[in-house]
């Protein structure tokens, strides 16, 4: 490094000119995508097709989550199913009681046809909308917590992690299946309401778009900062040698846990906006099935980047809406299909393959960027080790 470079949160930077030429490029794609959500979408795309987008930016909430912990810390979760549901049956349940008081009645609809005639113990807290809210930011990254703890602490690691937090989240759904007092299987849907907004009138509709794109943006610039500070570089050297880590005096289960906590908090916040876009939540959204869906997503976008995660899902979504429309059976196969593809030739997802592409041609044009001179701040940037592992 030379004498005129400075360090940042941003990582080795070669002078001011590159520090601020990063900076004027992270803007820039924040105002973009700013641009595109908030200006473009709602312009080009009919009200049906802005809700789609908005069902599908609260599933980018989580691969953004999904992409740090997995991509970054190496942890296969294949259980934000579970978050992701703690967060939208919280918020089903505040708005059910909400509907039941404009009403008049004490439970709401679905208590009554099935004979409940009182409120659940457990109901009664999320009658306040503040109760609820503080439910959805803290409740699904304090069972990341406690879970965390009790996983990383006795260094459960790889495939074991993946099949208790895949064991996890189908427990949850058969928990939900039985319990008449949150619908059963049917979940709870017919929301009338959004903290006193009419959930029918469209210009409230395109308010709630609005909020999933700007939480999306929100958790993008969070992650981004985690991703390039201190604890991003500690997290990578967690995921790559965790016994170096810990020799060096780190606690490489509190690093992984401050990821798996994040993760959660994303995925609970994606659930509470998830119920008044689509209308409904159910164990059918919250299980193993979702759960790897989310996932599927994340490694086709590019596990270990910062865009790639939304990108994939985002994709991956759309494209089940479109091929679902045309060939109802086929998307299965289809899905599947490219997994294995993106899983056996491309392990570091679409986002990967541009950066080596771009890389490339940099080093065939002689320009090539030195080890003084990283870019993090390219959105599509890969750590070059993630290309070579899993």
């Amino acid at each position: 490094m030379t004498e005129n470079s400075m360090t940042t949160g941003f990582g080795n930077v070669s002078g001011p000119g590159i520090l601020g030429n990063s900076r004027v490029r992270v803007w820039g794609g924040f105002a973009l995508a700013a641009i595109v959500l908030f200006a473009v979408a709602p312009a080009v795309l009919s009200d049906f097709r802005l809700s789609l987008l908005g069902k599908f930016l609260c599933f980018a909430i989580v691969a953004v989550g999904i992409g740090l912990a997995w991509g970054r810390g190496g942890m296969l979760t294949l259980g934000q199913g579970v978050f992701f549901g703690l967060g939208a049956y919280i918020m089903a349940m505040h708005l059910k009681i909400a509907d039941a008081e404009l009403r008049g009645d004490s439970v709401p609809d679905f208590m009554q046809i099935a004979g409940i005639r009182e409120l659940p113990g457990y109901w009664v807290p999320f009658t306040s909308p503040v109760v609820a809210i503080l439910g959805i930011l803290l409740l699904p990254g304090l069972v990341a917590l406690l879970l965390g703890l009790g996983v990383f602490k006795r260094r459960v690691k790889g495939a074991y992690f993946a099949i208790l937090s895949q064991a996890l989240a189908a427990a949850f759904a058969i928990l939900l299946v039985g319990q008449q007092s949150t619908g059963g299987s049917n979940g709870l849907n017919r929301f009338r309401t959004f903290f006193g907004f009419n959930l029918n009138d469209p210009a409230n509709k395109l308010m709630l778009y609005f909020i999933a794109a700007g939480v999306l943006l929100a958790v993008v610039a969070l992650t981004r900062q985690l991703m390039y500070s201190r604890y991003g570089e500690l997290l990578v050297a967690v995921r790559d040698q965790e016994e170096r880590v810990r020799f060096l005096g780190y606690d490489p289960a509190n690093v992984k846990l401050v990821a798996y906590v994040a993760a959660a908090f994303f995925a609970g916040i994606a659930g509470a906006l998830f119920v008044p876009i689509v209308g409904i939540i159910s164990p059918a959204d919250v299980g193993v099935v979702p759960s790897i869906a989310f996932l599927i997503g994340v490694a086709i976008g590019g596990r270990a980047t910062l865009l790639g995660p939304v990108l994939g899902a985002i994709g991956v979504a759309w494209a089940q809406s479109a091929f679902s429309e045309t060939f109802p059976s086929g998307w299965t196969y289809a899905q599947g299909l490219l997994f294995v593809v993106v899983v056996g030739f491309f392990p570091a997802g679409i986002a990967g393959v541009l950066v080596l592409l771009r890389r490339r041609r940099a080093s065939a044009e002689g320009t090539r960027p030195t080890p003084d001179r990283p870019e993090p701040d390219d959105d599509s940037e890969i750590d070059e080790r993630a290309e070579a592992t899993r």
